[in-house]
């Protein structure tokens, strides 16, 4: 059995989870897939060779974009600061669309001339909101729905409305400001999202900066600093004092302390002798040493690790197994609910504005979909989270069903105490009377006084 990784672009919520599931699970020999919105990855398990062709395919035909996984270092690397731009733009062009609103709080009438209000309102509905208007069209050319159609639909019919009001000459009551600022609160949401994403792989990339990039290999020709990635199994690695091991191996030459905190949790170092066991990004001591290459790249005990935490991330909690049975029918519901309250208002009241505003409405407090962006975005930040204060969770079930611990054992003392002691307290301790010596012959006594002594309180 294979995994493979990949990035899914175009997710917004949980249906489209549902739909990228389904378009890989019938690709031939895949066994099973794992989909997190939050991260916007996807893990398949397959029996055939490791060709990520056929899923790109599938994932095209479903109305997404795929290609191999990133390194989190990339990703972070590979931030953009549209979304933050975006943000603003869209705010400072929405504040004085809502300042009439705001006025009427404080007995202020008035309002923007309307053609001013087009003129505002227009760029953020088609410049900064563009990008639901992208991901809803694959949606659609798939025959399925998500949330940027939601947004794309409430937020056209509002600024169409409003279009149609202002040439018709009614222009007492427009609603530009209505779609503006709901493509900027969707944008502050989708922001924020990104921001907390960015926030959790810190974690994932202070790990990964504890593995070397380069090894110091031994061979018959002396020794050589080669790439991380040259080293092989039964290579014998050089390690000077200060350094980090690169790879997991048995020492062969020398001895040493060395700190195995990032493993063990243990505060002090470790002393090692031939035949011990080293492990990669462990720091060496005082010591030269010299080891022999047990297991390198995705095999070290510091990859796996890695691929812990990414795994903890990515995997489905049994509560979010829920939220996508909802999310599948989700966006049907709304439509259709929507559909509804505009043909119900408009034959039962005959206004037909006032329908096609209520309409907007229904669709307009849908766009969140709290339950499809706030349940995989928790688990990510929380497993995050609990790997930067060195807490591995071994998968989001776990993490679920964390809040019902009442006892924690703890191994031993290297995992509660910081290595560092801080003095606490000076307190005179009280002695017991001291033994008279015999007197020295035509001499006196001396003896110290009772309560002399000290006591120091130290904390570790």
């Amino acid at each position: 059995m294979k995994k493979l990784d990949l990035e899914v672009r175009g997710m917004t919520c949980a249906s489209c989870v549902a739909r990228v599931e389904k378009a890989l699970g019938v690709v031939e020999g895949v066994t099973e897939v794992e989909v997190n919105l939050a991260s916007e990855t996807a893990r398949v398990h397959t029996r055939l060779d490791a060709d990520i062709a056929p899923l790109v395919k599938a994932l095209q035909r479903a109305g997404f974009e795929g290609n191999a996984r990133e390194t989190q270092a990339q990703q972070a690397s590979s931030g953009s600061a549209w979304p933050a731009f975006a943000l603003i733009a869209s705010a400072l062009l929405s504040l004085p669309l809502m300042a009439p609103m705001l006025g009427e709080l404080v007995g202020w009438h008035w309002m923007l001339p309307g053609w001013l209000q087009a003129l505002l309102a227009t760029p953020v509905q088609f410049v900064f909101g563009a990008r639901f208007y992208r991901a809803a069209w694959p949606a659609l050319r798939a025959g399925s729905g998500n949330m940027d159609l939601l947004v794309a639909l409430g937020t056209s019919a509002a600024y169409g409305l409003s279009h149609y009001l202002l040439v018709s000459g009614h222009s007492a009551h427009l609603y530009f400001e209505a779609s503006a600022v709901v493509i900027t609160l969707v944008l502050l949401g989708k922001w924020l999202e990104g921001r907390a994403k960015r926030q959790t792989t810190a974690a994932i990339r202070a790990l990964q900066a504890l593995r070397p990039e380069t090894a110091r290999i031994r061979n018959a020709e002396g020794e050589s600093e080669v790439a991380i990635g040259r080293v092989a199994t039964g290579d014998i690695v050089v390690v000077r004092p200060g350094e980090r091991i690169p790879v997991d191996g048995v020492l062969i030459e020398g001895e040493s302390q060395v700190d195995e905190a990032l493993i063990t949790g243990e505060s002090l170092p470790v002393a090692k002798a031939p035949g011990a066991v080293l492990i990669g990004g462990a720091i060496n001591g005082e010591g030269l040493i010299a080891l022999r290459t047990t297991a390198v790249g995705a095999q070290t005990a510091l990859a796996r690790i890695i691929e812990l935490v990414e795994s903890a991330q990515a995997k489905k909690a049994p509560i979010q197994h829920q939220v996508d049975r909802v999310a599948a029918v989700f966006v049907p519901v709304v439509l259709a609910i929507a559909a509804l309250t505009l043909l119900g208002w408009g034959f039962a009241q005959g206004d037909w504005q006032q329908a096609l505003l209520n309409a907007v409405a229904v669709l307009v407090i849908a766009c969140p979909c709290a339950l499809g962006l706030a349940t995989p975005t928790a688990m990510m930040v929380g497993s995050g989270v609990a790997a930067r204060h060195g807490i591995l969770i071994r998968d989001a079930e776990a993490l679920e069903i964390a809040h019902r611990i009442q006892v924690v054992a703890f191994d031993k003392t290297g995992t509660l105490t910081l290595g560092k002691p801080t003095l606490m307290a000076i307190e005179p301790a009280a002695r017991p009377p001291p033994r008279r010596a015999p007197a020295p012959p035509g001499g006196r006594r001396r003896s110290r006084p009772e309560g002399s002594g000290c006591a120091l309180g130290v904390v570790w």
